[in-house]
């Protein structure tokens, strides 16, 4: 069975596309800092018949990154690994001016350092895979310029970069830096807790990278709503 790492996968995105991966019959690796929401999640995901893997920590530890891949491994391998677990650097959002240097620092280690380290130590398992791919979940605040999304737009602009240069080093890969849009989430109410507008649910936006999965397209950034679209 093909194995998948997923971090930030208690809830949200992350445990969304772990059901359905796992309705699939893919085996997961899943991260989470929450003892409790990954205790649940892994539950749920384990009722579908799959191997489950749950790991408590946070992936800026290097150990705990060693830990996951250890897992995989264990499990027979890295086919795919999500890069899902995301910090805002503020909650809820603020502008530059009052953005808390620690609140950055703290989003480029979740959103850039530790993705990398991750797929450092993946590498091998993944090149080994012969269909090993990565998928770096991104934000349009990468792309665009939103008040009060600086320093998390930064830090996902960044994981784009890597992303994409990640693709040019490892064309044996598919590396894609995904766009969700906004979605019902816990992060997105952090982020902007006066925000009343109904968005998408986390499982309603999988298809997309289920699509990805599939149809196997060349190594990019994508939106998920181009992806539903069928464009």
């Amino acid at each position: 069975m093909p194995v998948a790492i997923i971090t930030g996968a208690s809830k949200g995105l992350g445990r969304a596309l772990g059901a359905a991966l796992a309705e699939r019959g893919w085996d997961l690796v899943l991260d989470a800092r929450t003892a409790g929401a990954l205790k649940e999640a892994a539950a749920e995901l384990s009722a579908y018949g799959t191997r489950v893997e749950a790991l408590v920590g946070d992936v800026t530890d290097a150990g705990h990154r060693a830990e996951l891949v250890a897992a995989a491994r264990g499990l027979g391998g890295v086919d795919l690994l999500v890069n899902n677990a995301s910090a805002l650097g503020a909650e809820p959002l603020v502008r530059l001016e009052g953005l808390p240097l620690e609140g950055l620092r703290r989003a480029l280690e979740v959103n850039v350092v530790a993705p990398l380290g991750l797929v450092q130590e993946a590498l091998p398992l993944l090149r080994a895979s012969g269909v090993g791919a990565v998928i770096d979940v991104s934000s349009d605040a990468a792309a665009e310029a939103y008040g009060t999304w600086g320093g998390y737009g930064a830090s996902k602009a960044a994981l784009d970069q890597l992303s994409a240069v990640l693709a040019v080093e490892e064309p044996g890969l598919r590396v894609w830096a995904v766009d969700p849009g906004d979605m019902a989430t816990d992060l997105y109410a952090a982020a902007v807790p006066d925000d009343d507008d109904p968005r998408p649910t986390p499982a309603g936006v999988v298809p997309a990278f289920l699509r990805l999965l599939d149809e196997r397209p060349a190594s990019g950034r994508y939106g998920a709503p181009s992806l539903l679209e069928g464009r």
